[in-house]
């Protein structure tokens, strides 16, 4: 697809005039309209008039582009027009606007269009290209500049992309003793704006006399990712972006953040700045992790987990939120039916002639049935989006949709939380390899990639994957696994307890407390429910354990920590481990095993205890629907009190 495919003839106006900015939005999308391309005018226009309060649309030098996406737009289309009078039309430069070309885009479209959109966008920041524009005379002539420029530029990109695999910015840096400097580039739609300023980033670079690579975050996801070596090696970074950049990874780094419009009219003041070292140092938030989205150095299972935590991190709304709600449910059957009662199935339940069995419970009485109806359609997003994201995190968007399908199928079959995880890893890797097969293809049919050909093979392979491989394997593995956590009793049930709880405080929100955490979530899915009670308590004892040890051994800890030491007990009581961490990081050798153990003796008595949590997360907020919640209680104290009083023994006093 090239740029005249979606630029209609009839859509072209070369000789416009209009009275201010909204009559020529009027003109402009009465243009669209003309190509067949807009389903509702009225709709597109008032989308058009949405983007233009966010911000104009006009990006100076006498050019506006102006967009809108949504429902009422029928095809990816556009539109031009040229007004030797110009226009008012509040530009970033207040010059008149006399060039304009309206972007149309359908709600929910893929990438098909996004690529040439943005070519565009960059090939508008070349002066002679707008003056020849400017100075066509019939539409066919306008026509043909936009097409010559555009085989201009494919040529020019290819170049640069070839150029770009033998690149090392970092020994370049080095070896040529010049600054480099780092940007991202983000406007809200990531149609235009965005890869204007990176155009307008890299042409000022080069003029300047320094290196540059730009980042872009645009509607067909991130190119052109930084990566650790390099920011590392940066002089600066410059973050130009209307929409929420990954930030943490530029933790330490002089940096400068502006607004996407700034990236496009002060390119060279800002690469100027990091040149001149004028940047501030940016710090991120206490706790965040300095991490690029590229591909991290950090070996395989640091990059393993990374994507799993992508998946688990998205799912995890869904869980909480679908999980207590269906908590809540059988909270309300709890207090209206007897279920001791109740038969033990449909069978038996007909036998007798009554209405309801034990399988019905939760969807008994009207109101209880509402809140395991909505518990339950969120609930059942969680496998889906879990390896949805997953894929996401290896393949970016293109391995969204490829995932999802995989763990769909993973929830409606016999795999369930292993077949997802396996689905989110091998849809990744499967849509990477998707790209290296089609990138032998020709560039004109780049923009087909996204929305038809990454989709259709990977969304099939995946399918055959599942249904034939992954289904019959990991069902029968799955199967046994749920089995076998049902059947433990006694010291087994009582040993895995340990085992989750104490695993919940040894790295306190990290891996192994993670790890856990997952474990219980698709436990619930599964339908044991012990096995979240024992996970959730263990995160709850360490920082209970240290609050109540600030309050009997202030010898033991600082002033500070005996301050903000009671504190824990609401994040302990809220199920947030992480509030353990400060204290944890002060005195590792001391802290961690006294909370280990004090975790692992709670997990341990909630799986003696037979106590059931069909909640996700909640903390003490979720203890009216605990299965023998009187004894969950005496469990976390007892907890708390062994690891207060084991800090109490093994810390050493604090001399002030």
């Amino acid at each position: 697809m090239r740029i005249t495919d979606l630029l209609a003839a009839e859509s072209v106006c070369l000789n416009g005039s209009a009275k201010d900015k909204a009559d020529v939005l009027n003109q402009m999308v009465d243009l669209m309209a003309a190509s067949g391309k807009v389903s509702d005018r009225d709709i597109y226009l008032k989308a058009v008039f949405a983007r233009e309060e966010e911000g104009t649309t006009g990006v100076g030098d006498g050019i506006a582009i102006p967009h809108g996406r949504c429902s009422g737009v029928s095809k990816p289309g556009l539109a031009a027009m040229v007004l030797p009078a110009g226009v008012e039309y509040e530009a970033l430069d207040d010059e008149p606007v006399n060039l304009i070309f309206l972007i149309a885009a359908p709600e929910g479209a893929g990438s098909v269009h996004i690529d040439i959109l943005s070519k565009l966008s960059t090939m508008l920041m070349d002066d002679d290209f707008t003056a020849s524009l400017r100075k066509a005379k019939t539409v066919d002539e306008f026509l043909k500049i936009i097409d010559d420029a555009e085989t201009e530029k494919d040529a020019a990109d290819a170049a640069k992309e070839e150029a770009a695999k033998t690149t090392n910015l970092a020994a370049d840096k080095a070896s040529a003793k010049q600054v480099l400097v780092l940007a991202v580039t983000a406007c809200p739609t990531g149609i235009a704006h965005t890869y204007m300023a990176a155009e307008s980033l890299e042409k000022a670079a080069k003029k300047m006399g320094c290196l540059v690579k730009v980042e872009t975050r645009g509607s067909g996801g991130a190119k052109n990712v930084l990566t650790d070596e390099e920011i590392e090696a940066a002089d600066g970074i410059i973050v130009a972006a209307d929409t929420n950049v990954p930030m943490d990874r530029f933790d330490g780094k002089k940096l400068i953040e502006c607004q996407v419009s700034d990236g496009i009219n002060k390119a060279e003041q800002l690469i100027g700045s990091i040149m001149n070292g004028d940047a501030p140092v940016y710090k991120a938030a206490a706790g965040a992790k300095k991490s690029s989205s590229a591909p991290s150095k950090g070996g395989a299972g640091h990059t393993i987990y990374k994507h799993l935590m992508n998946g688990v991190s998205h799912m995890l709304p869904f869980v909480v939120g679908g999980g207590i709600l269906i908590a809540i449910a059988f909270l309300i059957d709890g207090f209206c039916v007897d279920l001791a009662s109740l038969p033990a199935n449909a069978d038996e339940a007909a036998k007798i002639g009554a209405e309801f069995s034990k399988a019905d419970f939760g969807t008994i009485n009207p109101v209880a049935a509402m809140f395991k109806g909505i518990g339950g359609t969120a609930f059942s997003f969680m496998l889906p989006i879990l390896a949805g994201f997953i894929a996401m995190s290896i393949a970016d968007r293109p391995g969204l949709a490829v995932g999802f399908v995989g763990g769909s199928i993973a929830a409606g079959g016999t795999s369930g939380f292993l077949g997802a995880l396996a689905a989110g890893f091998i849809a990744g890797y499967l849509v990477n390899l998707l790209k290296k097969v089609f990138d032998k293809l020709p560039a004109s049919l780049d923009g087909i990639k996204p929305v038809l050909l990454y989709p259709v093979f990977g969304v099939l392979l995946m399918g055959l994957g599942m249904n034939f491989i992954i289904e019959p394997v990991v069902g029968i593995l799955n199967t046994a696994l749920n089995n076998g956590l049902g059947s433990l009793t006694g010291a087994n049930a009582i040993l895995l307890g340990m085992i989750l709880g104490g695993m919940m405080s040894i790295d306190m929100g990290g891996p192994f407390n993670k790890a856990a955490y997952v474990f219980g979530t698709a436990s619930i899915a599964a339908g044991n429910y012990n096995i979240m009670a024992a996970v959730m308590i263990g995160g709850m004892v360490p920082p209970c354990a240290i609050a109540l040890a600030t309050l009997l051994f202030k010898n033991k800890f600082t002033e500070q920590e005996r301050k903000s030491g009671p504190t824990n007990f609401i994040m302990g009581l809220s199920f947030i481990t992480e509030g353990a961490i400060p204290f944890a990081a002060s005195d590792p050798l001391h802290v961690l095993p006294s909370c280990i153990i004090g975790s692992a003796l709670a997990g341990g008595l909630s799986m003696a205890f037979g106590c059931t949590l069909m909640a996700p997360h909640g903390g003490i907020f979720v203890f009216p629907v605990v299965g023998n919640a009187l004894m969950y209680v005496i469990a976390l104290v007892a907890g708390t009190i062994v690891g207060a009083f084991l800090l109490g023994t093994l810390k050493k006093p604090v001399e002030e």
